[in-house]
């Protein structure tokens, strides 16, 4: 440790600028039996990793190796926490964690439950767990208030939930996040064709299970990445031992579907419906 040699070479500094080669008869020394610069090493060696001493002391006759004897722990100690700290964040470092959470390459639209439902895809790349996952959506695009204000970066919430109808679903194998395109939904207005300019940002977040670190990771769709009347093939399949397995060959690929969804605003069935109620009452 260089820390200890330089500390050993400022205690055998201070045997030089307070000679102990020749002393007088009654003269007490610095340090007691340090006469090299190797026991000044071992000196400062026992000094931080013990609370006692053996044959080699320091004496209360010299102020600055007192001094010296603080200087060295004080900043050995801080040594040990920088190091320690940097050890710690760099083991444990989120973003690199969430380099091994993977979305589809497309998002999909297909009917689900009869509703036309935007899909994604995430997997978890590692053995170790990601707990309390949950998936938000951003829609962002330029929109015209109706003081005739373009606001350029219009933010609207795109909630997402999964199959198990559960808030914080277990990312153990590949899951689909949907989002049902209904009314309410802000991409009604894609749905329609009345929005061509968009782009959909996706945000997991998520704990890791071995620190209980915090992270995040985010993708981003646009329009001609969002496939209408496409679906996901199926990912986990069950092997012969009885085990569920992913394949993730087919984590990208995308199948058409059979039937193609359509969103059917429920104003306009109403107003539909009135149409129909008028004609028959004729």
């Amino acid at each position: 440790n260089l820390e200890y040699y330089f500390t050993s070479i400022g205690f055998k500094v201070n045997v030089v600028f307070f000679p102990e080669f020749d002393p007088p008869s009654n003269h007490t020394p610095c340090v007691m039996q340090m006469q090299t610069l190797t026991a000044a090493f071992l000196f400062s060696l026992e000094s931080q990793t013990t609370i006692g001493y053996g044959f080699r002391c320091i004496t209360e006759e010299c102020p600055v190796a007192i001094i010296l004897l603080i200087l060295q722990l004080v900043i050995t100690m801080l040594m040990e926490i920088f190091i320690t700290g940097t050890f710690l964040a760099k083991i444990a470092r989120p973003k690199k964690r969430s380099e091994t959470v993977k979305f589809s390459q497309h998002a999909v639209v297909s009917t689900y439950e009869g509703q036309p439902c935007l899909m994604i895809r995430v997997a978890n790349m590692r053995k170790s767990l990601l707990l309390g996952c949950q998936v938000t959506g951003k829609l962002l695009q330029t929109s015209l208030t109706k003081e005739g204000e373009t606001v350029r970066m219009d933010q609207r919430n795109v909630p997402f939930q999964v199959d198990t109808s559960s808030e914080s679903p277990f990312l153990i194998l590949p899951l689909t996040f949907y989002h049902i395109i209904d009314d309410n939904s802000p991409l009604r207005a894609w749905a329609a064709k009345e929005l061509a300019d968009f782009e959909l940002l996706v945000i997991m977040s998520a704990t890791i299970e071995p620190t209980s670190a915090t992270c995040q990771v985010r993708t981003s769709y646009l329009p001609d990445e969002i496939l209408w009347g496409y679906e996901f093939p199926p990912v986990v399949s069950l092997s012969q031992s009885g085990k569920y397995v992913a394949d993730f060959s087919f984590f990208d690929k995308v199948a058409k579907t059979k039937t193609t969804p359509i969103f059917k605003s429920s104003s306009l069935q109403h107003e539909y419906q009135k149409s129909e109620d008028f004609l028959c009452s004729l």
